[in-house]
């Protein structure tokens, strides 16, 4: 079974067939750095982290793309209210987007930022005017001219027959549901930031900017542009409008849009008190490692309901997987090997493909995982797992955090960092507490586990009992559950 994605453009699962023989080329709409970036963003940015990592396993080779949106309207609005250039206020969201997108396991994309872009923008929006697909208004900003178009809504299969021509829309915020000629280049306003180009004094429009950028980068016409649902009217029309217009070609052969989340049933909103960042979460004690876990845990077509008892849930699974690892390096196995043992380890990797390669259908691929799971447990059991079955066991293991990238035990250290740049973002302080108890949950790594349990093994059979207690009460009090069994002692995390 080949990969198969469902297409926006054609409003279906199709055959991911590429332009090159097993290259990718994808693009994916990026933040806009003007706040920190919430966990219905970084559901978004998560589902492509996925889809370019199962490429890569599927032996892709991947050129992916993202941009940084460092200008638009809310950026220069908050700029100039804060009396500081575009660049020293989009700094520091930038900055937080990359610690929050290392935080959660995202791998780093080749990044572009719209201002580095500007003099390429000026020279779109200068080829559009000579085709006579743009306008130059009296003020200095340039539009594009929608019923030149006349394909314009075959993304959104929205119905723009009767709009009218010249009837423009001025601002990037603005209702959904209308078409009018867009900006493409805007003029400044006065204590605006603005560049000078070739076309005169301005600011690209948004739209504009990932049509030059990703073509920059990509190509005239590549495989795949990614991005949330709320983006497929208007900013990707529009950019499929621009771009098609002056190129004659395809835009995009495939287009990967992620559904929105909601949190505990309702819609996310600042004025519901439901929104909330990623450190927001890790402020409250949750683990980077279940926040990743829970935002991949439904398909990305599929609504994802965020609940604090699913984020619970998912460090129990998180935890689940790691304690299986950890009984597989750390046991003592009798020679041989076991074929029901091997033929679980193949059938595993099988069915998590086949998952994925169904429109990434994650939730299939977790289900196939913990199957894998709760069999190999039961064998470990009744000692009907041997030497040579612990590799394959593993190796379904690695094949599955390839992909979901929660098996490394990293929490505290990621979580200390984040109680770190608290106190510089103006955080309320008292939630540190909270943060506090869940690190010491989480601080100890597999090895220092283990070591201390060897120490504590030592200092018992050396009768220094008090000792042994006191290393069993240490690890106890740091959310450790020691069991005695049969092949020696076995720990795991609450």
């Amino acid at each position: 079974m080949a990969l198969r994605l469902y297409n926006t453009m054609s409003s279906q699962v199709e055959d991911f067939q590429t332009i090159r023989d097993k290259e990718v080329r994808m693009y994916a709409c990026g933040p806009t750095v003007y706040d920190y970036g919430h966990i219905g963003n970084f559901r978004t940015f998560l589902a492509v982290d996925m889809l370019q990592r199962f490429l890569r396993q599927s032996g892709y080779s991947v050129r992916y793309v993202m941009n940084i949106t460092d200008v638009d309207d809310k950026i220069i609005r908050n700029a100039a209210r804060d009396g500081v250039s575009v660049q020293q206020y989009t700094a520091k969201y930038e900055k937080a987007f990359l610690e929050d997108s290392a935080m959660i396991g995202i791998q780093q994309p080749t990044l572009v930022r719209a201002t580095d872009h500007i003099p390429q923008m000026a020279d779109f929006v200068a080829r559009l005017v000579e085709k006579d697909i743009a306008y130059r208004t009296d003020d200095g900003s340039y539009y594009f001219r929608i019923a030149k178009f006349p394909a314009y809504g075959k993304l959104s299969k929205k119905d723009f027959g009767g709009m009218i021509d010249s009837a423009r829309v001025e601002f990037d915020e603005y209702d959904k549901d209308s078409a009018r000629d867009f900006a493409l280049w805007k003029a400044p306003k006065p204590g605006e930031a603005f560049w000078s180009t070739s076309i005169g004094a301005g600011r690209p429009g948004w739209h504009l900017e990932c049509s030059v950028m990703s073509m920059e980068e990509l190509g005239e016409t590549f495989d795949l542009h990614a991005g949330g649902e709320d983006l497929v009217f208007p900013h990707h029309e529009n950019e499929i409008a621009q771009s098609e217009s002056l190129t004659g070609k395809m835009f995009a052969r495939f287009w990967f849009h992620v559904r929105f989340l909601l949190v505990e049933g309702e819609k996310m909103s600042k004025s519901l008190g439901n929104f909330f960042t990623l450190r927001d979460l890790v402020l409250k004690g949750h683990k980077p490692s279940s926040i990743r876990y829970l935002l991949t845990s439904v398909p990305y077509r599929n609504q994802l309901n965020f609940t604090f008892d699913g984020l619970k849930q998912a460090a129990v699974s998180v935890d689940r997987l790691r304690n299986f690892r950890q009984r597989l390096n750390c046991g003592n196995f009798s020679p041989g090997s076991n074929p029901e043992m091997q033929s679980l380890a193949t059938e595993t990797t099988d069915r998590m493909k086949a998952a994925l390669e169904d429109d990434l259908n994650t939730a299939q691929a977790q289900a196939a995982i913990f199957e894998m799971v709760r069999r190999a447990n039961a064998a470990l059991d009744s000692n009907a797992v041997q030497k040579e079955d612990i590799p394959s066991l593993l190796a379904a293991l690695e094949k599955f955090d390839d992909i979901f990238a929660v098996l490394n035990d990293d929490d505290a250290a990621k979580m200390k960092q984040v109680f770190e740049w608290a106190p510089t973002e103006g955080r309320d302080k008292d939630i540190g507490a909270e943060l506090r108890d869940a690190v010491q949950f989480a601080q100890l790594s597999g090895a220092d586990i283990e070591n201390k349990i060897a120490e504590m093994e030592a200092a018992r059979r050396s009768r220094n009992f008090k000792s042994s207690d006191a290393l069993r009460t240490e690890l106890t009090t740091a959310g450790i559950i020691i069991e005695n069994t049969k092949d020696g002692v076995r720990w795991r995390r609450k």
